[in-house]
């Protein structure tokens, strides 16, 4: 398990998490329109902020989510180090996550997952959904945050 890792809610700043963002592979999910613009309003909107620091005080694992704190939760963003990889901190994240939101005797979990991470989601106890509907007409660049 991971070493002198705290979890809790904690707003970020944009120039913070496009640090951490480096840092991960999540970076490459985000279009390159009006990026940093963007990035500003998600840390400042989501309703479930969740950090991971090390002894250091270094952000090693980030968790973002909409939620209802009635039904359901969908998790925007959870992203790791790729230093600090499989420790457990997204395991922790999800988990905190989902008891912040309101347990999952209450609270169903929705996300995108990257192709590579399914494994990862299905431990947890997640299943394919062939049910979503989606809209999307943005602009989109793909590129990776450096």
């Amino acid at each position: 398990m991971a070493n002198e890792i705290t979890i809790k809610e904690e707003r970020l700043s944009a120039e913070e998490y496009i640090d951490f963002l480096k840092r991960t592979d999540l970076g490459s999910q985000y279009p390159k329109e009006r990026f940093e613009e963007r990035i500003r309003k998600l840390v400042k909107n989501v309703s479930i902020s969740l950090v991971a620091r090390n002894e250091n005080n270094l952000i090693v694992g980030v968790l973002f989510g909409l939620t209802d704190f009635c039904y359901w939760l969908y998790i925007t963003d959870l992203g790791v180090d790729r230093a600090y990889e499989r420790q457990g901190i997204a395991t922790k994240l999800m988990k905190t996550a989902h008891e912040l939101a309101g347990g999952e005797k209450d609270i169903a979990v929705y996300l995108i997952a990257n192709e590579d991470a399914v494994p990862f989601y299905q431990k947890l106890g997640m299943k394919r959904a062939d049910d979503v509907m989606k809209y999307n007409h943005i602009e989109w660049t793909e590129w990776t945050v450096r």
